[in-house]
């Protein structure tokens, strides 16, 4: 377990009358400054593109899925070099990523100006044109079914391998799951979308993982901005135990994905892609 994301604490702990002193875990929470240095040899540039609060841990796996979720590369290939070096806070807060000569990062659109915070993953954009990253619908059309009978039992999976939620109660997570309704991997932050840009960098960077070939299961409601990072990725389907937004199913359309969304109790809603679920 990941112990860098779990903050301890004395509290006074009330029960009706009754006062006791205890130890409480919480759900860490520091910010990451995520650098970029690229252009040709002779003329190499390093800017700052964002600083998101986060929960520690899978740093690069966050830095690269969100360079690759935002659209400012195309590849982990474009990487050539990342790594974690200390920053003015204590700790080493900042991820400096190195892209390769000849790749051209889009920073056009996706310039953040300000602070992200965990709950939100819009934050910092400059302007409505600035929130489309660019999907095209042949990246995530996909012939990929998946059993509705696996669909229940998979929150059931990911709540089990919710280490950390199990003792601090306040992280989202993210899980991939193959057509047998196995767990392939599982990410936890404080913020639901550095959980997906954790989980897509992840997979991103090594070849056993097609994730076109996944379902991209949330622990809460699906917003738009996540909809986007598993469209930018090729994930065909989506499900989330809570409710989905009115963007969020409007774009599942538009790009192909199949959106599931309130799947609990043995129930779930299909708002998007009905012909990917078997029944």
């Amino acid at each position: 377990m990941n112990t860098a994301a779990i903050a301890h604490i004395h509290i006074k702990k009330v029960n009706a009358a009754v006062v006791t002193d205890a130890e409480d875990f919480l759900a860490a929470e520091e910010p990451l400054e995520i650098k970029l240095i690229h252009g040709p040899s002779h003329n190499r540039q390093q800017q700052s593109l964002t600083v998101t609060m986060r929960t520690p841990g899978h740093d690069e796996e966050l830095a690269t899925g969100f360079l690759f979720t935002e659209g400012i590369i195309r590849s982990v290939a474009d990487i050539t070099n990342i790594r974690q070096i200390s920053g003015t806070l204590p700790g080493s807060n900042v991820i400096q990523v190195t892209l390769r000569e000849q790749v051209t990062p889009e920073l056009k659109t996706t310039q953040r100006n300000f602070l992200a915070t965990s709950s939100c993953g819009m934050c910092g954009k400059a302007g409505i044109d600035a929130i489309l990253t660019g999907v095209k619908k042949q990246e995530v059309s996909s012939p990929f079914l998946f059993p509705a009978a696996l669909l229940h039992r998979i929150p059931g999976t990911l709540q089990a391998a919710q280490q950390i939620f199990e003792n601090t109660g306040g992280l989202h997570a993210a899980a991939l799951f193959n057509t047998d309704g196995t767990l392939l991997l599982m990410r936890e932050d404080i913020g639901r979308h550095n959980a997906v840009d954790k989980i897509i960098g992840a997979s991103l960077d090594t070849a056993a993982t097609v994730l076109s070939r996944c379902l991209l299961l949330l622990s809460g409601r699906a917003g738009f901005e996540l909809i986007q990072k598993a469209a930018m990725a090729g994930i065909p389907i989506i499900a989330a135990v809570g409710a989905p937004s009115s963007m969020a199913v409007k774009m599942a359309q538009e790009w192909d994905i199949t959106l599931i969304g309130f799947l609990r109790e043995q129930r779930f809603n299909i708002y998007s892609g009905a012909e990917r679920i078997t029944f």
